[in-house]
């Protein structure tokens, strides 16, 4: 509890106020801790990704494809583009519009770094909204229970 001296007055009234320095010094000590050991929660593991059970969102009219074979060949839409001719095939097929999404598929087979190049050509050319399209996977059912049956000697287990 604090007080205060009134000079007018020889007794102690109380001071209806919080000291906050103790909360701030806690605040900032815990604001440290959480600075040192969120780069220390970061870990760099192996990731073999699976198919997405998410909702797929609805698909424009009339989508615009760009799909990277497994010998590394591009097509936009249903005709192959070279690596060179990415850039004038995506202005003419979207009319210049850079905002466009732009719907990337890959074989399977692809590596991860060869698809990292066609995402960069497709920054450098200007269209940043990319659309990465996978297999829609059916989320697993529950097994039923299975039935146990009598064995030979008619027990059950």
């Amino acid at each position: 509890m604090a007080a205060r001296l009134q000079h007018s007055d020889d007794e102690f009234t109380e001071a209806h106020e919080i000291n906050v320095t103790p909360f701030i010094d806690v605040m900032l000590v815990l604001l440290i801790i959480f600075m040192v050991a969120a780069p220390l929660s970061t870990v760099d593991v192996a990731v073999d990704l699976p198919a997405s059970t998410a909702t797929p969102q609805p698909r424009p009219d009339k989508p615009l494809f760009l799909s990277v074979q497994k010998d590394l060949t591009l097509s936009l839409g249903d005709a192959a583009v070279k690596r060179e001719e990415l850039t004038a095939a995506l202005e003419q097929a979207t009319k210049g519009d850079k905002a466009a999404r732009i719907f990337l598929r890959a074989d399977k087979v692809v590596e991860y770094g060869a698809l990292m190049e066609v995402m960069n050509l497709l920054r450098t050319a200007g269209y940043l909204k990319v659309a990465l399209v996978g297999l829609e996977a059916v989320p697993p059912t529950e097994t039923p229970p299975q039935q146990t049956t009598p064995d030979a000697a008619g027990s059950r287990p």
